[in-house]
């Protein structure tokens, strides 16, 4: 079966979104891969993890509707200064009229926090993206890791297009998440409940990480 699409017949314009919004993941994980690291080893004991692209997520909230993980490996370095031996995971899946790109990587990460802050700069590199709403950590309800979240708005194919988005890493994992509305694509940045949108995200993170 082919993936929902949006209404209003504009199915060709959102699935162009949503490759940009792929293509503004990949941006920050590249940076995040080539930045200077502090000299910390974080990277260098404890449990391994792997991320995967599973067929659903958040709680089947969404489903798979294509396996990036090809294409943003040939974008992504698999050593850098902060990252060795990556290996790149992603996926754009569809859930109503809402459109959600993961993408991950795994390997060694020297400096988890200075990874997340490369890839949040990363994501603004194109020019066609800028800060919406600037980013701050949130706990997810209920307790578990911060997450880093915040909403940046894209221009692309002549419509604005509004982008929450959440980023995380430890020792041995990247991943970051963004979300679009087919029904309001240039939604008021603001009033996004980003509270909201990082308890999904840490769903989604608990659903993607896997022991290596």
């Amino acid at each position: 079966m082919p993936p929902p699409v949006p209404p209003k017949g504009n199915s060709g314009k959102v699935w162009g979104v949503v490759g940009a919004i792929a293509g503004v993941l990949i941006l920050g994980s590249a940076a995040f891969a080539m930045i200077h690291g502090s000299g910390s080893t974080g990277g260098s004991s404890g449990p391994k993890f792997q991320i995967t692209v599973p067929k659903t997520l958040a709680g089947g909230a969404f489903t798979l509707a294509k396996d990036i993980s090809q294409q943003a490996s040939a974008s992504i370095p698999h050593d850098g200064t902060n990252a060795h031996g990556v290996s790149t995971a992603g996926g754009q899946y569809t859930g109503g009229t809402k459109s959600l790109v993961m993408l991950g990587l795994y390997g060694t990460i020297d400096d988890p926090q200075e990874a997340v802050d490369h890839t949040l700069q990363g994501m603004t590199r194109d020019g066609n993206t800028h800060v919406a709403v600037p980013d701050k950590k949130f706990t997810p309800t209920g307790g578990g890791d911060s997450l880093t979240c915040g909403v940046d708005v894209r221009e692309k194919m002549g419509q604005k297009i509004t982008l929450p988005y959440c980023v995380w890493a430890d020792s041995s994992t990247s991943g970051n998440v963004a979300e679009t509305d087919a029904s309001d694509l240039a939604k008021n940045p603001s009033s996004i409940d980003l509270q909201a949108f990082a308890d999904t995200a840490s769903k989604i993170r608990s659903e993607v990480t896997k022991p290596l």
